[in-house]
């Protein structure tokens, strides 16, 4: 093996053994509050620095804290006796930044909880693990389902509040006729994309 592929390899293995150590270090009790909120993220094009392949999820962060999302959830939600360290703010948050990352199961979840670059960029130590998340989500019954919706309902009201009176003023226009269905040449001779 060549020097630079020892290198590489050592800088990996820190890297990986970094991550464990972090992740290990995020076990126990939490009485500070949600893990998940003000992402410390700056948006600026550098020669040597770490990038993420979902760099929109900063500002995703920052709207939440904006509008106070986080401190809806846990104020309407009572799922766990004991906070180790993730309240219920970091739980549904962690499901849905998923989601917004193009994770499709909960097992996801892991891709993310293991880049650090992405732990970095909302500000947070660590995440919830697929398994945790799974035993969160079992949790859940009626009550907690109409909790949480309620919760969102009032962050979106204070979205909604920041729109200017003119913004109220205009109509909505639906164009009924505009459909684009995808088709290939086999349902159309000579279509091509749509």
């Amino acid at each position: 093996m060549s020097k630079a592929k020892r290198q590489l390899q050592r800088r990996l293995e820190r890297e990986q053994l970094a991550i464990e150590r972090r992740l290990g270090a995020a076990v126990g009790p939490n009485l500070a509050g949600p893990l998940l909120r003000g992402a410390p993220i700056r948006y600026e094009w550098a020669e040597r620095d770490r990038g993420v392949a979902h760099g929109g999820m900063g500002m995703i962060a920052r709207l939440v804290e904006a509008v106070g999302l986080a401190g809806e959830i846990d104020a309407s939600l009572e799922l766990l006796k004991v906070h180790r360290p993730y309240h219920e703010s970091d739980h549904v948050l962690n499901i849905a930044y998923n989601a917004v990352c193009g994770g499709r199961r909960l097992e996801d979840i892991e891709t993310r909880r293991t880049d650090a670059v992405f732990l970095d960029g909302l500000g947070t130590p660590s995440l919830p693990d697929p398994t945790t998340a799974g035993d969160f989500c079992r949790r859940f019954d009626q009550a907690s389902i109409m909790a949480l919706q309620e919760a969102i309902n009032r962050a979106r009201l204070k979205v909604w509040s920041q729109q200017p009176a003119s913004f109220f003023s205009q109509t909505a226009r639906i164009d009924a006729d505009a459909s684009i269905v995808s088709t290939d040449g086999q349902c159309k001779q000579g279509m091509d994309i749509s």
